[in-house]
Order: C-alpha cells, then structure tokens, then sequence
C-alpha cells in the first residue's frame, strides 16, 4: 500500500525547531581494522547503496546507554494496549494487537520505510535516517488507515535515527513502549513489524540472534561509516521495513529494524537481520527534539583487540594534543574500562564511545605495565 507523498507540510507543532543533519566523521577519532565477511545494505525502499555489514564477538551493555533513561516526556494519548496471558492467542498475535496501531509506513516521495510512534501526546513517530533521505515532509499512513503529512524534525546519520512529527490533533495516536536494551537477552522471541516492499503492517518473527552486534560500516552516510552497536535478529526484514519495530513478547519495541545482511548478490533476506537498539533510539530522538549536538565524541588513539584472549582496547597510537594524549594516555596501555564499565574489544570501544559528547568528562582505566591507571578524559571534538 502506497501513500501519496505529502502535497505541503503541516503548520509549525509544538516548539520552533528547524530541520537539521549532521554529517559525522570517524567515530570516536579511532582507527579500527576488520575482516570482511559479507554485503550488506539498509533496507529503505530509496536507497540503492551497499554498505557492508561486519560480524564481531558479542560484548557487555554499552557505556553511555544505559545512562540516560527517558523521563521527561508525557504519557501516550491513547495508552498501549496489552499483551495479555489469553492461552487462546498465540504470541505474535498478541504482540501483533498490542504493537501493530504504533507502526507506521512513510512515504517520502522517492521511497518509503516505516516508523514508530514514540511520542504521541506531541506527535513524533521516529524512524531511519535512510528512510528520510533528503526529504523535507513525508507522508504518514496510521494502522487505522489515517494518513497526514508529517515534517522531518531532523536526523542523525551516524546512528540512523530520524524524527518525524505529526499534529496530532484528531489522530488516535498510540505510543509505542520501549524495552531497556539491557532486558534484551539472545533466544528471546523477536517480532519486526513494518512495510517491507510498501505492504504495509506486515509482521514477521523470529529471534534475537545476538545482541551489541558491531557493526563497523553503520549509520546512514556509506562514504562516512561509523561503528555501531546491534541488535541481531533472524526475523525476516525486506526493504520497507526500516524504521519499524523489532518487539519482545511484551509488545515493546527492543529495536527499530534498520539494515540485512546479504551474500553480496541478491538484496533479498537471508536470516541476518539488524536493528538499532531502543536505548539508542530513545537518546538520539531526544537530543534531536531538543535541538542538541549530535557530534561525535573524539578521543585521539589507534588501536587493536588484543589477540591472546585479553579483554580491552591495546593502545598502538596516541594522536598529539588529542583529548587522549592531554590525558597521557600511552602507546601499550590497555584500556579496560569506561566509566565504570567493561571494555571487551576495540570495536566495543569505538561504538560505546559515541555516546559522549564533546565536554563530557569521563574515567578511563587502563593497564599499564602491570598496574591499574585511572585517567580522567575530556572529550573532544571530531
């Protein structure tokens, strides 16, 4: 089902804010190496670009994630419904009830995704910034057949996050709930629901094949990739099915469908798919409401996973007067932790790092000759 494309844009909603994007650069100033092991592409039905997608070990919950909750925002309109224990109704049904009314297609004109309404009382649906492209009004299509014009409040395309907003006067718009990542557990049940090939409110299931998947080749921009971290997931997801929802069996959004791998031929699925975790979502369309920075954190160092079995980030590189060398971060240490948490791999290091905004002030500890080190970082800008 295809909606026209918004024929003008709706009158100016809630506070002032222009559209804006932010190209980004290399994440968290770190060169990184990786072994390619397959294709890949983002699955909005506009974009013909192929960027790869890169299999890594699984690693803990991210640094910065976890710090920021949601909070502020008023409750949905129109409250979610439940997915009740009725042994009459079988699991994805009832998630397909529960979730399916906050699911939406976009239609930019030149393609169209899909989209999660996640603020309902002030209309913003949120989706991929693949999805959005160049775009400045979309189309909307509601589960209940309802379609409007919405503007792009903005996007960010090292996550590849977009927010949409809709007036939500005389919509029956349900807020979809978001599911903390760190609830997310490899096994579970994973249901994706979304327009993949503009068939609109489609749903498939499967898993949750592996969770904080890196994903060296992210965002939206495939000539300024960044690392990124993922939800994988063997639920069938097509083109169209960027910017819907990837749900557990409660009904909650754990992440919003984004990318599939591929065997570097067809683009069709092939039981690999990818989707950006909720915590990320929530902080991005946050900062992008609110007007924030969305620039990457910069921390100034080259470096490897070791490969004896060690977790961590091997330092191999400190770049003059960078945020890491202000610091004296050294050539050989060992980064082993963030804030209190545990760094793994380098990869792990670089996604987790791009929570931080230029100003933070972090702890970083490392493993110096034998020794533990903490060093006190300012984050800077790339």
């Amino acid at each position: 089902m295809s909606p026209a494309p918004a024929s003008a844009p709706p009158p100016p909603l809630g506070a002032a804010r222009g559209r804006w994007r932010v190209a980004v650069g290399f994440a968290a100033g770190m060169a990184l190496s990786a072994a390619l092991v397959g294709g890949g592409v983002l699955i909005g039905t506009q974009i013909n670009d192929d960027p790869v997608v890169i299999e890594q070990a699984d690693t803990p919950t991210t640094i910065a994630a976890r710090a920021e909750s949601r909070t502020d925002l008023t409750p949905a309109t129109t409250p979610p419904p439940g997915v009740g224990d009725n042994p009459d109704v079988e699991p994805v049904t009832a998630v397909a009830r529960a979730l399916s009314p906050s699911v939406v297609l976009i239609n930019t004109g030149m393609g169209q995704g899909s989209g999660i309404i996640w603020d309902a009382e002030n209309g913003y649906i949120v989706t991929n910034d693949h999805v959005i492209g160049n775009a400045a009004t979309v189309s909307v299509l509601f589960d209940d057949g309802a379609q409007v014009s919405g503007v792009v409040v903005g996007g960010d395309s090292a996550r590849d996050i977009a927010v949409v907003q809709v007036d939500p006067e005389g919509l029956d718009l349900v807020e979809a709930v978001f599911a903390p990542t760190e609830t997310v557990v490899v096994g579970q049940l994973a249901v994706a629901i979304g327009s993949p090939f503009g068939l609109d409110q489609s749903v498939t299931a499967g898993i949750v094949s592996a969770v904080n998947r890196i994903n060296q080749f992210g965002g939206s921009d495939p000539s300024n990739p960044v690392t990124v971290e993922m939800i994988q997931t063997d639920a069938p997801i097509n083109p169209g099915n960027s910017g819907g929802a990837l749900a557990n069996k409660d009904g909650h959004v754990i992440g919003m469908n984004t990318s599939i791998r591929t065997d570097g031929v067809a683009t069709a699925n092939v039981g690999v798919g990818f989707a950006v975790p909720s915590d990320t979502i929530l902080i991005i369309a946050e900062r992008i409401v609110d007007g924030e920075s969305l620039e990457l954190g910069f921390l100034g160092i080259n470096g490897a996973t070791p490969t004896d079995g060690t977790f961590g980030a091997l330092v191999s590189l400190v770049v003059d007067g960078s945020p890491a060398d202000d610091a004296g971060l050294k050539v050989g240490d060992l980064i082993i932790g963030v804030n209190g948490e545990l760094v793994t791999t380098m990869e792990q290091l670089s996604a987790d790092f791009k929570f931080f905004r230029p100003g933070d002030e972090i702890e970083i500890e490392v493993v110096r000759e034998g020794e533990r080190v903490m060093l006190q970082v300012t984050v800077g800008s790339n």
